[in-house]
C-alpha cells in the first residue's frame, strides 16, 4: 500500500473528480458515508450524546455531513462549526446549508465569540477542525479549542487527521495544538506521521476507510513510502523445488556471542535455522562453543582463537552471506577483527547490534561493506552511526541518506520497522506487536535475515520479508500465550507455522 505525502492527496482527490467522474460534493457525501459506518459501528447506541467541532475547509465539510448522517439515525448531535474569517470552502457551506432546519441537531456557527459546550466521559466528539492540508502550527482561536478537547474526559474521533498534526514532518508543531484523538479515521490511504512513535498520543487507534479514490491514480502516482502487507510478501517468496537439497540454500556464517552472551548467537542461529537456510556454521569464542553445540546441534561452531570474544577475522569465502553482531561485546580485539572483515569481505553481510556500535567508532567503513549488505539498528544505535535527532521524521530522512550514500540497506526496528533503499524508498512493515519489545528480539530477526540473504535473495527482498515474517511470528507467538510473557525465544518457536501460512495461502 502506498503512503502518499499531503499535497498528493489533492491530486488523487482531483484526479477522482475529474475522470470517475463524480461532483466534489458526491465525493465528500461517500467519505462521509464510511466516516458514519465506522462510527456507529463502534457507538451502537442512539443516546450517545455526539459533539461535532467543524473547521471552513473540506474537512469541516465532512464533519458536518457525519453529523447530519448521525441525526438522521436518532443520535443527539451537536454542531460548532468555526466560521471566523466569513468564508467557508464550497462543500463546506453547502453542507453546512443541509442541517438547516434538521431535527435531532443543535447547530453553533461560530463567527466571534465561543462558549465551549460541556463535555463529558459519555461525550464521543468528532474533530472535523483541520485536515491534511495543513502546513503551520495551529494559533489562536483554533488553538485554544484543541486545548479545550484535549482536557475534557470525552473520547475523541478525528476524521482523516488529528487536527493540528501535520502529515508529514512535526518537528516544529506544537505539541500542546494538536488534538489528542482516540480514534482516527483516514481516508484511503494512511499518512507518514501515523507511523512515527512519538506521534502515537496524538493518533490513538487508526483506520483506513476506502472511500473509492481512483485506483488508476494511486497506481500512476509515485511515492517514496509504502506499508507492506501480506501480498507484497508471497510474490517474493521462492518456491523449493521437488529435487533440492541442502546445498541449494545457501551457506551462512554468523559471528556472534563473546563471554556470558552465548543466548544472543543461540537466538540468532535458531532463527536462521528456522529460516530455511541449507547450512550455518557459527563463529564463537571457545568458551561459547560446547554452550552453542549442545543448544543449536543443527548448526557447526567455527572456534576463534580468543577465549571470551570475537578476535581475528575469518574466511568468508565459502559461504553466501555473514552475520555479525549479536552479542558480540566491544573489546579492541573485537573492534579491529571487525574492520578487518569488513574490507576483506565479498559477500553480502548483516551487521547487527555491537557491530553496529563498533562501526559508528569509524563511521566511514559503512560504506566499504560489501553489495547487498544490511544495516539493523534500532533507533539509539542509528543515532550512532547518523548524529542525534529530534524525532522519527529527521531519523528516517538521516536513514534515508545513509542508505544512499553507503549504498546498504536499512532496517531500522520499531514498531513499524521500515525497510530503507540506496534509492531512498521505505517499507513500513504491518507486523508485530509489543510483546516483541524483548531482549533478543533483534538477534531473531539478524538469524532470518542472515538465512535469506544465503538463500539469494536480494537485499530488499530479504529485509522486508525477514522484517514481515518476524512481525508474524510475534503475532502468533501473542495469540498462544499473550504479550507480557513473550520472549524472543518464543519468536523461533512461532517461525515455523509463519512459514507454513504463506505455504498453506
Amino acid at each position: 500500500m502506498k503512503i502518499f505525502p499531503t499535497s498528493s492527496i489533492k491530486q488523487l482527490d482531483a484526479y477522482t473528480i475529474e475522470n470517475e467522474p463524480i461532483a466534489s460534493i458526491d465525493l465528500m457525501e461517500r467519505a462521509a458515508r464510511a466516516l458514519y459506518a465506522a462510527i456507529v459501528q463502534r457507538w451502537k447506541e442512539s443516546d450517545t450524546p455526539f459533539t461535532v467541532f467543524a473547521g471552513p475547509g473540506n474537512n469541516g465539510g465532512d464533519a458536518l455531513a457525519v453529523a447530519r448522517l448521525l441525526a438522521g439515525d436518532g443520535y443527539r448531535v451537536e454542531v460548532y462549526l468555526f466560521n471566523t474569517k466569513g468564508t467557508l470552502s464550497p462543500d463546506c457551506a453547502a453542507n453546512r446549508d443541509r442541517l438547516s432546519g434538521l431535527p435531532g441537531i443543535t447547530f453553533h456557527e461560530i463567527s466571534t465569540q465561543f462558549t465551549p459546550p460541556t463535555l463529558t466521559e459519555d461525550h464521543v466528539v468528532i474533530d472535523g477542525l483541520f485536515g491534511s492540508g495543513l502546513n503551520k502550527p495551529l494559533s489562536g482561536g483554533f488553538a485554544a479549542v484543541v486545548k479545550y478537547i484535549n482536557a475534557s474526559p470525552a473520547t475523541v474521533v478525528a476524521i482523516d487527521v488529528p487536527s493540528g498534526l501535520m502529515g508529514e514532518d512535526n518537528t516544529y508543531n506544537v505539541s500542546a495544538h494538536i488534538v489528542r484523538a482516540h480514534l482516527t479515521l483516514t481516508l484511503q490511504l494512511p499518512k507518514l506521521s501515523f507511523l512515527f512513535a512519538e506521534n502515537a498520543p496524538y493518533v490513538g487507534e487508526w483506520r483506513i476507510l476506502d472511500i473509492g479514490l481512483s485506483e488508476e491514480a494511486i497506481e500512476e502516482t509515485d511515492t517514496d513510502f509504502y506499508l507492506t502487507e501480506r501480498d507484497d510478501i508471497v510474490w517474493q517468496l521462492k518456491p523449493r523445488e521437488r529435487f533440492a537439497h541442502k546445498g541449494n540454500f545457501g551457506r551462512a556464517l554468523l559471528i556472534a556471542g563473546s563471554q556470558g552472551m552465548a543466548g544472543a548467537s543461540i537466538l540468532a542461529a535458531r532463527a536462521c535455522l528456522r529460516a530455511g537456510v541449507g547450512l550455518l556454521t557459527v563463529h564463537v569464542p571457545f568458551c561459547n562453543n560446547i554452550i552453542v553445540q549442545t543448544a543449536v546441534p543443527e548448526a557447526m561452531t567455527d572456534i576463534d582463537f580468543s577465549e571470551t570474544c570475537f578476535s581475528a577475522a575469518v574466511d568468508t569465502d565459502d559461504y553466501q552471506a555473514v552475520g555479525i553482531g549479536p552479542g558480540l561485546g566491544k573489546s579492541a580485539d573485537t573492534k579491529d577483527a571487525l574492520f578487518e572483515l569488513i574490507e576483506a569481505c565479498q559477500v553480502p553481510m548483516v551487521v547487527d547490534a555491537d557491530a553496529l556500535n563498533l562501526l559508528a567508532e569509524q563511521r566511514s567503513l559503512v560504506g566499504h561493506l560489501p553489495k547487498g549488505s544490511i544495516l539493523t539498528p534500532h533507533p539509539k544505535e542509528l543515532e550512532r552511526l547518523v548524529g542525534k535527532c529530534q524525532n522519527s521524521y529527521e531519523r528516517l530522512m538521516k536513514a534515508c541518506e545513509l542508505a544512499h550514500t553507503a549504498g546498504v540497506h536499512i532496517i531500522l526496528k520499531g514498531a513499524y520497522t521500515a525497510v530503507v533503499s540506496p534509492l531512498g524508498f521505505c517499507y513500513f512493515n504491518t507486523t508485530g506487536n509489543p510483546g516483541m519489545a524483548t531482549g533478543g528480539s533483534g538477534d531473531v530477526l539478524t538469524g532470518i535475515v542472515l538465512a535469506l540473504l544465503a538463500q539469494g535473495y536480494e537485499a530488499e527482498a530479504a529485509a522486508r520479508i525477514a522484517v514481515y515474517v518476524h512481525g508474524l511470528a510475534g503475532d502468533i507467538a501473542a495469540r498462544k500465550q499473550g504479550m507480557i510473557g513473550m520472549t524472543a525465544g518464543d519468536l523461533v518457536t512461532a517461525l515455523p507455522m509463519a512459514w507454513k501460512m504463506f505455504e498453506e495461502g
